[in-house]
């Protein structure tokens, strides 16, 4: 390699590193005090970069939040997706059932070695933090994540074809907000538990919520016989 292409070949390297240590850095600052709590002169000192470095490579700090969110979303839906896709495989010519279609959901984001590195804390909480919000919500989750959940709600309808719409969509509601608040990991199941359960134990508490959720959907849609296009 001559000292020309050498030299480009570091000049990228240091400009990929300075953009994920950016993004580290917000990460872990949003998802501790929330988007208006977070300036981009903080995020730069977290990151140990140039203040300008940012906005340049980002814009203006919402669109440095919009990059830290949208840098794992497509991660967890591939796997999510691919779940799906061999639950709807194994189970053709038939819909898939209601537990097969749940593990897809929640097994590839609750368990696995990634749950216990670097940044995927920070980005769990930053993801119930945007689901929560009025502000973020609608936009956010509706641009990284709806159609993944469309997938999911399709094969729902396909497994359920005589639930209402309305019983549908408000299991999915509740199977969501299950999640949101695992994804938080507050510490509220430690202080109820007397420090004999841990939010930050998701591989455990996949099996409730996993049961819990399959639970819920076939009591509000497997013997419900309203029209699918009701809506409450």
């Amino acid at each position: 390699m001559t000292g020309s292409t050498q030299t480009k070949s570091n000049t990228k390297s240091n400009r990929i590193d300075r953009r994920t240590r950016i993004l580290d850095a917000g990460e872990i600052l949003f998802s501790k005090r929330g988007f208006d709590a977070v300036t981009l002169r903080e995020i730069a000192k977290t990151a140990g970069v140039d203040l300008a470095l940012p906005n340049y490579y980002f814009g203006r700090k919402s669109k440095v939040f919009e990059a830290v969110f949208k840098r794992r979303a497509k991660l967890i839906n591939d796997w999510r997706l691919d779940a799906l896709e061999d639950a709807i495989e194994d189970a053709h010519p038939h819909p898939p059932s209601i537990r097969k279609i749940m593990e897809a959901y929640l097994k590839p984001i609750l368990t696995g070695p990634h749950i216990t590195q670097p940044g995927w804390r920070e980005y769990y909480a930053l993801v119930a933090y945007v689901n929560n919000s009025s502000e973020w919500g609608a936009s956010l989750m509706s641009e990284f994540f709806d159609p993944m959940v469309d997938n999911f709600l399709d094969q729902l309808r396909a497994t359920y074809p005589n639930a209402s719409e309305a019983n549908m969509l408000w299991s999915y509601h509740c199977l969501s907000g299950a999640l949101t608040l695992a994804f938080a990991q507050t510490g509220r199941l430690d202080v109820l538990s007397n420090n004999k359960l841990k939010s930050t134990d998701l591989e455990r508490g996949y099996e409730v919520i996993l049961e819990f959720c399959i639970a819920g959907f076939e009591a509000n849609c497997g013997n419900n016989l309203q029209t699918k296009s009701e809506i409450d």
